[in-house]
């Protein structure tokens, strides 16, 4: 079952410093927030939409006292989180397909800065639609693969929670689960005693791209202005660029 996922081939590690942490931590917060005012309340045993943002908080190490203190703030009498959803769409140079998923209180800012980013590195910003279908919305979990995991009982247990697919790219595993299941396998791998690098709804790329490398400059410069703007919670692309 391994050679499906173009994921791992994909993604940019980036170095966790302390200033990109709290900005991770803010756009964490944002992703609770919202879950409890359109997920059905504080409750995470009611509200399966805050379960999976509390457990990918935890996932990236937020401390407790700081997901307690934004489930307060966010259930309190009076309060209003007043985010709406947006996702853009578009291309950066060479073809390269690019989703930003953003939760903003300002549309106009959010837009006028996504679009600051596609034009000041070559790119263009599209309509509605454009490329989304070149993506397919899965649960991904990853398990750092550290020489210490025996494959085949790590797969065995993910497609036994209800995984669809599961694959083993050099220094991580990756399993690929319907977004229903996405809560139901990694709870049941945690469970088992595995420790999960993450567990998120992801955009995952049918097919990949590879740009000639006077682009990559262009392309992550993109990326980068995306990931980095406090409004755009996610980034998808479908780039295969050499490191």
């Amino acid at each position: 079952m391994s050679g499906h996922s173009k994921w791992s081939t994909i993604k940019r590690k980036k170095e966790k410093t302390d200033a990109a942490r709290g900005k991770v931590f803010t756009k964490l917060g944002r992703e609770i927030a919202v879950a409890i005012k359109e997920g059905g309340g504080p409750d995470p045993n009611t509200n399966s939409r805050l379960r999976d943002s509390i457990a990918k908080a935890k996932m990236n190490n937020m401390p407790n006292e700081n997901i307690s203190r934004i489930i307060k703030k966010a259930s309190g009498e009076g309060a209003e989180v007043n985010y709406e959803n947006i996702i853009y769409e578009g291309y950066a140079p060479g073809g390269v397909a690019v989703i930003a998923e953003a939760l903003t209180d300002n549309k106009n800012r959010t837009a006028a800065d996504v679009r600051h980013a596609f034009d000041k590195n070559g790119g263009s910003l599209g309509a509605t639609g454009c490329v989304a279908w070149m993506f397919d919305t899965k649960g991904l979990i990853t398990v750092e693969n550290d020489g210490n995991i025996d494959e085949e009982e790590l797969m065995m247990a993910a497609l036994e929670a209800g995984a669809d697919d599961f694959s083993n790219e050099g220094d991580i595993f990756e399993i690929t689960t319907d977004v229903t299941v996405l809560g139901e396998v990694r709870d049941a791998l945690v469970e088992a005693g595995y420790h999960l690098d993450s567990a998120e709804i992801s955009r995952i790329p049918q097919n990949t791209v590879i740009p000639d490398p006077s682009l990559y400059e262009n392309i992550e410069r993109l990326l980068d202005m995306l990931e980095e703007n406090d409004d755009i919670q996610n980034v998808y692309h479908n780039a295969e660029m050499e490191a």
